[in-house]
């Protein structure tokens, strides 16, 4: 497709920061979706009040939906849980409701989603037809989902990009890594055995470029490199990196009493997820390979 004008939320995010540098290298426009005006082109919304201005997204060919309270910013209190759901689920029907009645509106929503989807499958391979998992995580992605599935409703096409944990050393799960990894106190947590399906920062950002770029994605598509890991081999290959040992494992108690019941869904859960229609839209991965992407971040 040509240049596009693309409305982006969550733009300064890890993810939306790399994606709005494609975007615009690619030649498209980029208006952010803020809580804070930067410049002219920022377009002002408050989820919380479910406000944003229909009148700015007008004439915009797509928009890419980032926004979410950050799932481990906190313990899981029952007013975090509410604050996770209700900044997917509040804030992506307030986004679809202004487009409703806008007379020249955006021909393609691309909404994050994540394959806390699928929830602890142990190691089931999993695809984009596979069913939705229980528990807290899956509950949200599915609300978050059909909450921008209506936006089908208006006739546009809707893609959910089911991310897998993005490796970044500038933030999320990697970052928060790094310290206990370089002092020589990582270790494989839990039995080991789980699987931890990722995706790097730079192939994340692609792959949201992608789906924008591409009319015959839609619906969910999981964002995750091919060469899944194990929380063992993910250990061993970050030590190998940083060159340092990994010999101080982390018991599943000891996860679950630092971290609460968060500790479960997001490091002991194993979901051994595929990218089926990436690979069938026909998307090349930069960093395919864990060990060069870890090093690719970190150097």
């Amino acid at each position: 497709m040509g240049t596009q004008t693309v409305a982006v939320s969550g733009a300064s995010g890890l993810v939306g920061g790399k994606l709005v540098e494609l975007l615009k290298s690619a030649g498209h426009t980029v208006l952010p979706i803020s809580r804070r005006s930067t410049d002219s082109s920022t377009i002002l919304w408050e989820p919380e009040r479910g406000f944003l201005n229909p009148a700015r997204l007008e004439g915009v060919d797509a928009i890419v939906h980032l926004a979410g309270e950050n799932i481990a910013a906190a313990r899981w209190s029952p007013a975090q849980k509410q604050k996770i759901r209700d900044s997917r689920v509040q804030g992506t029907r307030t986004l679809v409701e202004s487009l409703r009645g806008l007379a020249n509106r955006p021909k393609t929503l691309v909404c994050a989603s994540a394959i806390g989807f699928y929830g602890d499958r142990g190691d089931e391979v999993l695809d984009e037809q596979s069913t939705a998992g229980t528990g807290f995580l899956p509950d949200v992605c599915r609300e978050w989902e059909a909450a921008a599935s209506s936006a089908t409703a208006l006739g546009m096409r809707v893609v959910h990009v089911r991310l897998g944990v993005v490796l970044s050393a500038q933030g999320g799960a990697l970052q928060k890594m790094l310290l206990p990894f370089k002092l020589g106190a990582g270790g494989i947590i839990g039995n080991g055995r789980q699987y931890w399906s990722w995706i790097g920062v730079t192939d994340a950002a692609r792959i949201f470029a992608f789906c924008v770029d591409n009319p015959s994605v839609s619906g969910p598509v999981n964002a995750v490199s091919p060469h899944t890991a194990t929380n063992f081999d993910f250990t061993k290959t970050l030590g190998s990196v940083l060159r340092r040992p990994t010999v101080f494992p982390l018991p599943g108690f000891m996860a679950k009493l630092v971290l609460g019941e968060m500790a479960e869904p997001l490091l002991l859960a194993s979901a051994r997820v595929t990218p089926n229609a990436l690979r069938k839209a026909g998307f090349t991965f930069t960093q395919p390979g864990l060990r060069e992407c870890l090093a690719a971040e970190l150097k």
